[in-house]
């Protein structure tokens, strides 16, 4: 069996090996030189599902590890201003449906008042709206700016979430979803996801599930990077944050 790295390829690997050994330009190679010119990338690309089951979580690890100490002053100074503003908690836990089902906690910085009631749309998504009465002032700030939604990171490196991939719903949709709804908990739950890069609010309910189908089936590197790109475009040009 090929190795690569000196280590023993999983029958994955061994199945790709022979899919880019048969391919025309692999046939003039050398096993060794089959295993060694494509990069990860070229393999991500060649076979999604292969970036989908080992590597996406891999790279989720390493990213939120190097992030942690970048966001741990800005969650401080957030902390503080959050703190000074009405005394209330710095955080805010909200429960949300994970990959196959699993119920968590998802970690949040608290822009809105204490105790305030849970307002929804009418076709169940989360109410938002820069005149929302619910938000204190530092929360319109973190909220406009989603730095609410950096403490996700911790979750992410815990396993519940992924940096891209269908945002969580609370535990109540299941109550709701179709079962074409139901494939978007086949993978980890998101920070930012492509109905969030492409559309962020402006979109109804019915459309974001629409669109995290789409992305579960076209779940690759290249995606997942082009969606992390135009989330951070969205969030400097504030585009459809509350339309």
């Amino acid at each position: 069996m090929p190795t690569i790295d000196g280590a023993s390829a999983s029958s994955e690997y061994y199945l790709l090996f022979w899919k880019l050994r048969m391919s025309n330009e692999g046939r003039n190679m050398h096993d060794s030189e089959v295993l060694h010119h494509w990069t990860y990338v070229e393999y991500f690309r060649r076979d999604p599902m292969l970036y989908s089951l080992y590597f996406k979580r891999q790279f989720d690890i390493i990213i939120s590890l190097l992030l942690l100490p970048l966001i741990v002053p800005v969650l401080t100074i957030c902390g503080l201003l959050i703190k000074f503003e009405d005394r209330g908690p710095v955080f805010y836990f909200a429960k949300r449906l994970g990959k196959n089902k699993k119920v968590f906690k998802m970690y949040k910085l608290r822009s809105m008042k204490v105790n305030s009631p849970d307002i929804r749309n009418e076709d169940g998504s989360t109410y938002n709206s820069d005149k929302d009465p619910r938000l204190t002032k530092v929360g319109k700030l973190i909220r406009k700016t989603s730095l609410d939604e950096l403490p996700q990171i911790l979750n992410v490196l815990f396993g519940d979430m992924s940096f891209v991939g269908p945002r969580p719903d609370t535990p109540e949709a299941l109550d709701y979803y179709t079962d074409d709804d139901l494939r978007k908990l086949e993978v980890r739950p998101g920070i930012t996801g492509y109905s969030q890069a492409y559309y962020r609010n402006a979109v109804k309910q019915s459309e974001k599930f629409k669109n995290d189908i789409f992305y579960v089936n076209n779940i690759s590197l290249y995606l997942d990077i082009k969606i992390l790109i135009l989330t951070v475009k969205n969030v400097l040009t504030s585009k459809n944050i509350n339309s």
